[in-house]
């Protein structure tokens, strides 16, 4: 992909393409609206997901998957939320170097954040809905921010793996498939990966 070719693509730069694993799933989160609300990870989850990341790597390396055919870099990158980084402290014990980057967040849903979703009141969750390019939820973050904020994130160095959020990733794949201009509504926006999974070419 070229998004820079798009029209309307606000980036300066056409950004190395990673490939990014959301969190396992945390604990107590059930029917909560979750953004920067620093939920814990089973640890066990966390090691498994780590390891998983640590042999992909090493298979694709082995295989010449990357487009250099040289070896996966060992570096991750995190969102500072413990849900993404407990898994980079694992993968660190594996030799891995990790940076920690405040860019790779998940949306911040403002006051919303930890509450249960049955506890926001229906009319500001309404004009979230009809506003969704715009109306920032809880006084938190717009999407259109979102969206700006994971566009104009660049690995470290090409190759770099990323643990990251549900909604980062989103934004993420948006913005590679139908470039910044294009803001979804409420309807387009599509699910959120499931927890542990993998998705290329971010």
């Amino acid at each position: 992909m070229t998004p820079a070719s798009r029209p309307g693509d606000t980036c300066a730069e056409v950004h190395a393409e990673v490939c990014a694993w959301r969190h396992p799933r945390p604990r107590g989160v059930a029917g909560r609206c979750i953004g920067r609300t620093d939920v814990a990870v089973d640890p066990r989850k966390a090691r498994r997901l780590a390891r998983r990341i640590h042999r992909e790597a090493l298979r694709e390396a082995a295989q010449g998957m990357t487009a250099s055919a040289q070896p996966t870099p060992r570096v991750v990158c995190c969102s500072p939320l413990r849900r993404c980084r407990d898994v980079a402290r694992h993968l660190r014990r594996l030799g891995w170097r990790v940076v920690v980057d405040a860019a790779l967040l998940e949306a911040s849903f403002g006051h919303w954040d930890g509450r249960a979703w049955a506890d926001i009141p229906r009319h500001e969750v309404d004009a979230w809905v009809a506003d969704f390019a715009d109306h920032a939820p809880g006084g938190g973050e717009s999407l259109r921010q979102v969206l700006a904020r994971a566009a104009a994130w660049a690995p470290p160095v090409p190759g770099a793996t990323v643990v990251a959020h549900a909604g980062w990733m989103l934004a993420r794949q948006w913005w590679r498939l139908h470039g910044a201009a294009a803001i979804p509504s409420a309807g387009q926006w599509p699910s959120a990966p499931r927890y542990g999974s993998r998705w290329r070419g971010l």
